[in-house]
């Protein structure tokens, strides 16, 4: 029974009692029967005005319950004059506007941290309380090579190549380095949030690619460049010194004659080697900014197939062309960008040996140029030490070309990766980005 009610039913009674009191006395006593009229007159007035005074803040409170339910928090009440029921209203209307206020600041935090997560360089993957991945942001979908959709209900141990386990046995506060393909290194963190008072996980990759090379081609550029100076002064001056003891080949005795022309020229032959050698690590510290300009890369790779092609034919190596219709312009350094394809093509021909298949596949959206062969492919102990400065798995190997086609690639802007493929071949893949147009 609600409160209205009980008051209507007490009213009622109340009002019964003095209408049968009243016909008591209409006969016996007259004016106090008319005494007892007005007195019920004037109750049932006053009956009335409590009852609205009773019922208005009831219907207030009840629809003022209704719009919190809704989360409707724009309605508010005028005041009516009455003292009590103007400091409810008062009060009501202040609780509404904090909370409209609160509502709206959530709503702004809320949206200006979704738009923060999505435009993040940082790959972020939110986790739901299953460990399993509810969301990723852009970044997140690149550094992984995979869409949103094929991310969502993975478990972080279960995406595919490196990142599996790393990011499964990845602690809270203990973060961990992720080195991929010998040239892409990221950190992933792993770190908490409060989701409706219950703990949350999610895991943010930040890549450390750009800032390592930075460091180390820094470190490398000041050792070569002291070596190079100090070798080549040297090497100046002691190639001269030999050349002059030439002179003196004809005042030795003939039988010494050729063994001392012979020592002279080994060991200016060695000095010039060693110069050369040297002059190979300085061109690599000395690579200029590219310089930019319209090119079909197309073009590019038919020349370089001209350039290699009697070299492939006398290893029986076929050439395979997957082109995407039409020419693909890109803005690049056109001399820059065909010594890096030609290294490519280079180390591609030497994995093959003999007997094999290269193949050179492009398309224009995403523009992209991808040279494949069937040869030895990549050990997987090898597969991290890739691009690293100086490494080379060839017995006499200087470890200095993958090192030019990196920086060659990455002083463009270009995002590349070397890996064996699911059928067995390797594949270099350069992305050519926003930079280039297909006509």
């Amino acid at each position: 029974m609600t409160l209205r009610v009980k008051f209507l039913l007490f009213v009622v009674i109340i009002h019964g009692v003095l209408i049968a009191l009243a016909a008591q006395v209409m006969r016996s006593n007259v004016p106090l029967f008319i005494a007892t009229e007005v007195l019920l007159l004037i109750s049932i007035v006053l009956t009335v005005q409590l009852y609205r005074g009773f019922v208005r803040p009831f219907q207030l409170i009840a629809a003022g319950t209704e719009a919190i339910r809704a989360k409707d928090f724009s309605m508010k009440f005028v005041p009516v004059g009455q003292k009590e029921m103007d400091q409810l209203i008062d009060v009501y209307n202040h609780m509404i506007d904090e909370l409209r206020q609160e509502r709206v600041t959530q709503h702004e935090k809320s949206y200006l941290l979704e738009r923060l997560i999505q435009a993040s360089p940082a790959g972020i993957l939110l986790l739901d309380f299953d460990g399993r991945i509810e969301a990723a942001n852009p970044a997140a979908e690149r550094c992984l090579h995979l869409s949103q959709a094929e991310l969502l209900r993975q478990a972080p141990a279960e995406l595919p190549g490196e990142w599996g386990p790393a990011l499964g046995s990845l602690q809270v506060g203990q973060p961990q380095v992720v080195q991929l393909s010998g040239i892409q290194t990221y950190r992933a963190h792993c770190s908490h949030f409060l989701d409706r008072g219950f703990t949350r996980n999610f895991i943010m990759l930040e890549e450390l690619t750009q800032d390592l090379i930075r460091q180390e081609k820094q470190a490398y550029e000041k050792l070569i460049r002291m070596m190079s100076h100090e070798i080549n002064n040297s090497i100046g001056a002691i190639n001269s010194i030999l050349q002059s003891f030439g002179y003196y080949t004809q005042q030795l005795r003939p039988a010494d004659q050729t063994d001392f022309s012979e020592a002279l020229e080994v060991s200016i032959n060695r000095n010039t080697h060693l110069a050369n050698f040297i002059a190979n690590f300085a061109n690599l510290v000395r690579l200029p900014p590219p310089t930019r300009r319209p090119c079909d890369v197309h073009d590019l790779v038919r020349s370089i197939h001209r350039l290699m092609q009697v070299q492939s034919e006398k290893r029986r190596i076929t050439w395979h062309w997957e082109l995407a219709t039409g020419p693909l312009w890109v803005e690049l350094d056109c001399q820059q960008i065909e010594q890096a394809v030609l290294n490519i093509v280079k180390n591609a021909l030497e994995s093959i040996g003999e007997d094999g298949n290269l193949t050179v596949h492009t398309s224009l959206q995403p523009p992209m140029l991808r040279i494949e062969d069937d040869g030895a492919g990549i050990a997987p102990e090898v597969q991290r030490r890739l691009f690293t400065p100086f490494f080379s798995t060839k017995r006499d190997g200087q470890g200095i070309g993958l090192t030019m086609i990196r920086d060659i690639l990455l002083q463009h802007g270009f995002t590349f990766s070397l890996e064996t493929t699911p059928a067995g071949t390797t594949a270099f893949t350069i992305w050519f980005g926003a930079t280039s147009w297909a006509e």
